[in-house]
């Protein structure tokens, strides 16, 4: 991580090297961001995730599953060997940071051997289709009891959440959403419960060509565990650049395309969780701290409307029948030009939700 011959850069360069680096221009029916999977929380982001790319999930290869952080993402079912294998703990150090919570403060302590148990339960139990509930109750007492908490709400003792949902992919287990329920089922993809981690600096590299320039805590933030644990595993092949007077990084083969990164005027409606969202510098995606927290809700969040490199507004849409009802609150008045293609993005969107047509609603 040295510091000789390093670009100075700006907010507007890197914005628009990740624009395009996301494929909003819709350049390929085969999204790179497919790499790091895309988030479906709520259920469904992810197909409207995939169109705002010119993209759907029919026909590639996709599986939800739960990867980063436990939650779910639509992955391509051919990576998910090697997606379990490069999300595994590096070590215990690095399992107790990803699962470190109040309820099982002392269980956290059991490292790697808590994702190995829960993976391990995993596998026992779930052989059909069975609800999320039930796969919780019997996974809860195959696993340690240092790794359950009493839930008094319930009446009953629980794995921790996050473990759960960490350990899911291991434990070789898809997702199926069901109305307002979950359904846990085996993966057609058969392969081991990992012994050790690898392939993660691949991983690492592919954030950084999707949400980078960016540093070791900003990666860390996206696993779930801490910079040191990055950094052990940071790849050799990067490009330092100065940002706003810190130091980042970036694949080096993408460097002249950072270099040369340009506002494409693009207009998109990106759902909430959208992977153009997934970067952990909140502060240069979108410098008002009052808008971070009105687009990054920890619950019920809005989707937002991306205008060339900025992110310049937020949305919200409900069904009415076989129509797509979207209410856009922008930041500052948008053009004419803008709105015009603000309304074939809702129409865009629309189909994405399987309806025929769009009303617009402007705030």
């Amino acid at each position: 991580m040295s510091s000789r011959n390093r670009d100075e850069v700006d907010r507007g360069q890197v914005l628009a090297y990740r624009v395009a680096a996301h494929g909003f221009a819709r350049s390929s029916p085969v999204p790179d961001v497919l790499v790091l999977g895309v988030q479906d929380t709520p259920t469904g982001s992810a197909r409207a995730a995939l169109a705002a790319r010119g993209a759907a999930p029919e026909g590639q290869g996709l599986e939800l599953v739960w990867s980063f952080r436990g939650a779910p993402h639509l992955h391509r079912r051919a990576d998910l060997a090697g997606l379990a294998a490069a999300l595994w703990p590096l070590d215990d150090a690095d399992a107790t940071a990803r699962i470190d919570t109040a309820v099982i403060k002392e269980g956290a302590h059991l490292g790697v051997e808590a994702f190995r148990a829960t993976a391990e339960a995993f596998r026992a139990v779930v052989t059909a289709p069975m609800a999320k509930g039930d796969v919780s109750t019997a996974v809860s007492s195959s696993v340690p009891h240092s790794l359950t908490y009493w839930c008094a709400r319930c009446g009953a003792q629980h794995i921790s959440g996050l473990l759960f949902q960490q350990a899911g992919l291991a434990g070789g287990v898809r997702v199926i959403p069901k109305g307002g329920r979950t359904v846990l089922a085996p993966l057609d993809a058969e392969f081991r419960v990992p012994v050790k981690a690898s392939g993660t600096a691949e991983l690492v590299r592919a954030y950084l060509r999707l949400l980078g320039p960016a540093t070791p805590a900003d990666v860390a933030k996206y696993f779930g565990t801490r910079p040191a644990v990055i950094a052990s595993v940071w790849p050799d092949d990067l490009a330092e650049v100065s940002l706003g007077g810190r130091t980042a990084w970036l694949p080096a083969a993408d460097l002249d395309a950072l270099r040369s990164a340009r506002d494409q005027g693009l207009v998109r409606l990106l759902p909430p969780g959208d992977p153009f969202l997934q970067a952990r510098d909140r502060d240069l995606v979108v410098p008002d701290k009052a808008r971070q927290k009105e687009i990054w809700r920890a619950i019920g969040g809005p989707g937002a409307l991306l205008v060339g490199c900025e992110i310049a507004g937020t949305w919200r849409a409900r069904t009415a029948g076989r129509r797509l009802e979207l209410t856009v609150t922008p930041f500052r008045r948008l053009s004419s030009t803008v709105r015009r293609t603000l309304a074939a993005e809702a129409t865009v969107l629309a189909s994405a939700r399987g309806l025929p047509e769009a009303r617009l609603h402007l705030v």
